[in-house]
């Protein structure tokens, strides 16, 4: 299984999306679940606030870096989040997902914190998924 979390610059909510997918995948032992993150126009860096938010759950975006992501590595996924932001269209069998989740760059605190929670709860709700299916394939 192979995720993509993909936004405009890779600098929010992306990079929250795949920060909080990896914590799942390794609460779950979800190991064959392979992680990407990128833009189609990365930023420089992850934003302040976000990197301050995520901090706040001992989740370290310091050295995080937006990349650029090509369509080729997004049709290989099973999976493509995107933010809100996105036109995405993809010719190969990927389930692309636009979550519509508003942009944290430049907002209060409290304000990122809610679209942190977000963020969250579409990331479990998706891995609640992933699991679901992980258990039925096994049992088959």
């Amino acid at each position: 299984m192979k995720l993509a979390f993909v936004c405009v610059q890779n600098a929010g909510r992306s990079q929250m999306s795949a920060a909080f997918a990896e914590r799942e995948r390794e609460r779950r032992g979800l190991d064959d679940v392979e992680i990407v993150t990128g833009g189609t126009h990365p930023a420089d860096e992850v934003h302040p606030e976000v990197v301050e938010t995520m901090a706040e759950l001992d989740i370290d975006l310091s050295g995080s870096v937006p990349r650029e992501v090509s369509t080729a590595e997004l049709e290989s996924c099973d999976v493509v989040a995107t933010m809100g932001c996105s036109t995405l269209e993809l010719d190969a069998e990927t389930d692309v997902r636009d979550w519509a989740l508003p942009d944290p760059d430049g907002e209060s605190p409290e304000r990122v914190r809610e679209i942190r929670e977000l963020v969250r709860e579409h990331v479990e709700a998706l891995f609640d998924e992933i699991e679901s299916r992980h258990e039925q394939d096994t049992a088959a």
